[in-house]
């Protein structure tokens, strides 16, 4: 509770719901600090906010928060959040979802939402893991990391999250981590307020499953790992290829313009109706 001050405690079903679900030294907490904070800054109502989840151990966000929440099935949340923004689109609609979640069986969902462009704002916490179900492999586990379904070693490779997303059609990518939550906070916030699909991937740590499986040490080592390996991407050019390599970007990584959805289903409707 030390991450939420007296104003952003309000957001908070304390009496409801607490203590939370998640591990000791999970990064998921700080991801949802992180997200009040910028709705917090962007000063916006409970009201005003939707928040719709899938299943898995970040998809229990919605449970702790005090918004209008919705709490689905295993990867539909971008098919529900889809129908809230169409019913609804004054609404700021966010869809809190994990790694497997939005990429295996919510894969066609997610690139589709992607393609469609409808104003929706998706963080996307990558722990690189099946948290909530055992530790199994999930389609960002990288190549020869260990799961409880891969004792040998990971022998596919995991997906690009945000390449993914601008390959789809996404108007606005980013990606912080646990480690640099201010700037994560930054980029929620930058996200809500784009005209579009936005996606930032929040990389996050899971020191129970994935980082004793891997021997990564417990939260602390892996938020040093974290900070190591980020890359912010406006100083990308200035590093050399192979000091890239086992790295990733931060930041913005993609944001231009193209029509919203929403906007456009109401010209179609316009049309059928005889007034353009």
């Amino acid at each position: 509770m030390a991450l939420f001050s007296k104003k952003t405690h309000q957001y908070l079903r304390t009496k409801k719901k607490f203590p939370n679900v998640w591990c000791a030294g999970c990064g998921i907490g700080t991801v949802m600090g992180a997200i009040i904070r910028a709705i917090d800054s962007l000063k916006l109502s409970r009201d005003e906010v939707v928040m719709i989840s899938g299943i898995g151990c970040s998809s229990r966000m919605p449970v702790y928060v005090d918004f209008n929440t919705l709490h689905t099935t295993h990867g539909r949340p971008l098919a529900f959040a889809t129908g809230v923004k169409l019913a609804q689109p004054n609404l700021k609609v966010l869809v809190i979802t994990g790694d497997g979640d939005a990429l295996a069986i919510g894969g066609n969902h997610f690139i589709h939402a992607c393609r469609r462009n409808i104003d929706l704002t998706t963080v996307l916490i990558n722990n690189y893991t099946y948290g909530m179900t055992g530790g199994q492999v999930a389609p960002t586990t990288p190549f020869m990391k260990i799961g409880t379904t891969a004792p040998y070693g990971n022998r596919e490779r995991g997906f690009d999250i945000a390449k993914l997303a601008i390959a789809a059609g996404a108007v606005f990518v980013a990606r912080g981590t646990v480690y640099h939550v201010v700037q994560l906070q930054k980029l929620i916030e930058q996200a809500i307020l784009k005209k579009g699909f936005s996606l930032v991937e929040a990389i996050s740590q899971c020191p129970v499953l994935y980082g004793r499986l891997n021997r990564e040490g417990g939260a602390v080592e892996m938020l040093k790992w974290q900070k190591s390996h980020a890359i912010p991407i406006s100083a990308a050019g200035k590093v050399p290829p192979e000091k890239l390599r086992d790295k990733f970007l931060t930041g913005i990584l993609w944001n231009i313009d193209f029509p919203e959805y929403c906007k456009e289903y109401d010209k179609v409707i316009a049309q059928a109706q005889g007034k353009m």
